[in-house]
């Protein structure tokens, strides 16, 4: 058994700052499992499949030591269709401008596989983030400061995408890509992570 028996299973640095916020201890092994679409899937069903996808692609590494593996996948949806990371300056001036004035849903799913015995828990959250109206000077100045260029729908919350969100419903660290209530609820549950600990005295 390693030292650290859990291992997150993505390179996402915001997943990493997030569990390191509560002081959780893990390992980090980016996974390369491919995240395709499958027709006919409910957003929840692609962010849990995906998550158990990535947690199982590490765990299946001989080369990883661990016990548990922690996937996560994140998707921001507008009008039920899927806002992934903007290639350009015009894509994400596109996407930004799509989601002005208007409201639009971040779902993230999560899943821990546990190697022992080969079974994975998973589940998804959904949180509905408001926009206000952006002009466009708004627009090509964010662009310009380079944050939506590896951000599913082309902005941060928790950067200078801040500016932007009027409001949300629903689970904020959700929305940065993690939700880690539920997430830490998971890990406490399995036992793969412990947030607060005192010795009897």
């Amino acid at each position: 058994m390693s030292a650290c028996p859990l291992v997150l299973a993505s390179a996402s640095p915001r997943r990493r700052d997030l569990l390191s916020s509560v002081g959780i201890r893990f390992a980090v092994v980016p996974s390369n499992a491919p995240e395709e679409e499958v027709p006919g899937e409910t957003p929840e069903e692609h962010v849990i499949r995906l998550s158990i996808d990535k947690a199982r692609d590490v765990a299946l590494n001989c080369a990883v030591e661990g016990r548990w593996f922690l996937g996560s996948d994140t998707i921001v949806l507008r009008d039920g269709a899927i806002l992934g990371k903007p290639r350009s300056p015009e894509e994400a001036f596109a996407m930004l401008q799509s989601l002005s004035g208007r409201g639009h849903r971040v779902v993230s799913g999560y899943a821990l596989f546990d190697r022992e015995t080969g079974e994975a828990e998973s589940g998804a959250v959904t949180t509905t983030v408001n926009f206000k109206r952006l002009s466009r000077e708004e627009i090509d100045g964010y662009i310009a400061t380079g944050e939506p260029f590896d951000k599913a729908g082309a902005y941060a919350i928790q950067g200078i995408g801040a500016f932007m969100v009027k409001n949300i419903e629903g689970s904020y660290t959700n929305v940065v890509g993690l939700p880690l209530c539920e997430v830490v609820d998971l890990l406490e549950r399995a036992g793969a992570a412990q947030l607060f600990s005192w010795e009897k005295e």
